[in-house]
């Protein structure tokens, strides 16, 4: 099987093909329908692969889509975390997860919400893939918590437990020796822009020109959704939000677009390709990624574009910043992500502090 980029109405989506090159049939529908939902080109491809990998298993086992009950999801996610394993066959042995319990759980939850769309569709009989509860008492409780708190929560039958882990972030001086490791200023400008704003990625690589206000001391990144991006760079959710960021990101802006290797294209998109493929094209995320790997290889620091959006959320809330106006700039849709998110953090945070309560007091 393989997954294959297509073209459908001039927009760009993705099928998957059997051996003998043919679409195989539901999950084509599935994908077009999440198309015609809007959703970004990467996450179609996402959704493809993670379906691969099911239907990959199906066909190694000789099961038919339609008849996965509950017990063969169950082995499924199973044979996720340990592929050596035979499905309903014990082992005594050790063995080593091969995925994490999120990825997994990322797994399945496309898997869910393939055969809910097939059931909704009446292809196939309705599976009860999830569990009415009640909602699990959270720190935060939103303004109409009282209204809700006795109201009854869906929940997946199957889902690993994830360990929470801080997902890490880097030193200013690790930051700094990227930027000095990046070959053109281009590069430079992005991993500012990252550190400085918390932007993802995608929402990064969508950037136009216009985007990028600097006047009467403000100086702003307008993060704003767009479906014609011709390298499939999405803003998440497609909600719009107005990042200020320092002078210095600026600067690194100005750099970059007046430097002489600049080239002279008609192109609104701020990072675009410079010197091979097509010039004046928007950059890509295989090329974003490329570099970060480049960067990872040349300094011997983990670097991703996600751990600087980490290492940003950290400073903001070290400094003392509300998580609300955290949650705001990331463009989390709920709160209740950036608490998540950073709750080792503050716990971390409060123990720090408290011991230094305790010298305080022993001077005293």
């Amino acid at each position: 099987m393989r997954v294959q980029k297509v073209n459908i109405r001039g927009q760009t989506s993705w099928v998957l093909l059997s051996d003998d090159y043919l679409p195989i049939e539901p999950v084509t529908d599935y994908l077009q329908h999440l198309m015609a939902l809007g959703k970004a080109p990467n996450t179609l491809k996402n959704y493809a692969h993670h379906l691969k990998l099911f239907f990959e298993y199906l066909e190694a086992y000789s099961l038919d889509w339609t008849q996965c009950w509950e017990k063969e999801l169950a082995e499924f996610m199973l044979w996720l975390q340990l592929p050596d394993s035979i499905p309903g066959v014990p082992s005594i042995a050790p063995q080593t997860a091969k995925r994490t319990e999120k990825t997994v759980n990322i797994m399945m939850s496309v898997i869910y919400q393939f055969y809910e769309f097939h059931a909704r569709n009446q292809r196939i009989e309705s599976r009860e893939l999830y569990q009415t509860s009640y909602p699990v008492q959270r720190r935060y409780k939103s303004l109409l918590y009282e209204m809700k708190k006795d109201k009854r929560v869906k929940t997946k039958r199957l889902k690993v437990k994830e360990p929470r882990t801080f997902p890490g972030c880097l030193t200013k001086e690790e930051v700094q020796t990227l930027v000095d490791n990046c070959a053109n200023l281009r590069d430079k400008f992005l991993i500012v822009l990252l550190y400085h704003s918390g932007m993802r990625i995608g929402e990064a690589l969508g950037l136009r020109h216009s985007d990028i206000h600097s006047e009467m001391g403000l100086n702003e990144i307008h993060v704003i959704p767009r479906d014609d991006n011709l390298n499939d760079a999405r803003v998440k959710d497609g909600e719009t939000r107005i990042i200020s960021v320092p002078r210095q990101t600026i600067q690194a802006y100005e750099n970059y677009v007046l430097d002489d290797d600049f080239p002279d294209v008609d192109s609104d998109y701020v990072f675009i390709n410079m010197w091979r493929n097509e010039i004046g094209s928007p950059m890509r995320y295989s090329t974003a990624q490329s570099l970060f790997r480049r960067l990872s290889e040349k300094t011997g620091i983990e670097a991703t574009a996600h751990l600087l959006r980490h290492t940003h959320a950290t400073e903001l809330i070290r400094a003392g910043m509300d998580l609300i106006y955290v949650q705001e700039r990331l463009g989390h849709a709920s709160i209740q992500t950036t608490i998540d998110t950073y709750v080792h953090l503050l716990n971390k945070d409060q123990k720090a502090a408290y011991k230094q309560y305790l010298a305080k007091c022993e001077e005293d």
